[in-house]
């Protein structure tokens, strides 16, 4: 008997059937979204001096205190990358970093006068590009297409419901 093609071999999860190819392009072209989102929102953030993460940081500080410890996950960086993070604002004068009034041995990330300034241009950005992003798609469809972002996002992090069988 004749092994099928890696195009049309499926893929097997829980019982479901997908073809390899619908896989793996499906992971692709998410990947592209990803990458060209990226960019669009560089772009738009470059007139400010800042990346997306950095702005992401400046717009998370500004709204309350917070560690660096704290930031990192949501910020999809490690100890090492937010300190990077952390020494660019520092040298842009966009951030500082103090000691956490209740526990010595911690640091707060302040956003300075001139972080303060920028801050409300970042968030309109995000918005604009995801806008460009999600143009001409309805509610319904907006609130499936997260639905499904986040079953893949807990698929990857291991906190869905398959993930846990």
């Amino acid at each position: 008997m004749e092994s099928p093609s890696a195009g049309s071999r499926p893929y097997q999860d829980q019982n479901r059937a997908v073809p390899i190819a619908l896989v793996l392009g499906g992971g692709s072209l998410l990947n592209q979204v990803g990458r060209e989102l990226r960019t669009a929102v560089e772009s738009q953030l470059a007139p400010f001096d800042v990346t997306s993460q950095q702005a992401a940081l400046l717009l998370h500080a500004a709204r309350q205190e917070a560690s660096p410890n704290q930031l990192a996950p949501q910020l999809g960086t490690d100890t090492a990358g937010m300190t990077r993070l952390l020494d660019r604002l520092e040298d842009k004068g966009l951030v500082r970093r103090r000691r956490h009034p209740g526990d010595r041995r911690s640091i707060v990330i302040e956003v300075t006068e001139e972080g303060r300034a920028i801050v409300p241009r970042l968030a309109p950005v995000f918005g604009r590009v995801t806008g460009r992003l999600l143009a001409g798609f309805s509610e319904t469809e907006v609130r499936e297409l997260t639905g499904m972002l986040q079953r893949m996002l807990e698929n990857l992090t291991g906190t869905g419901a398959e993930a846990l069988s």
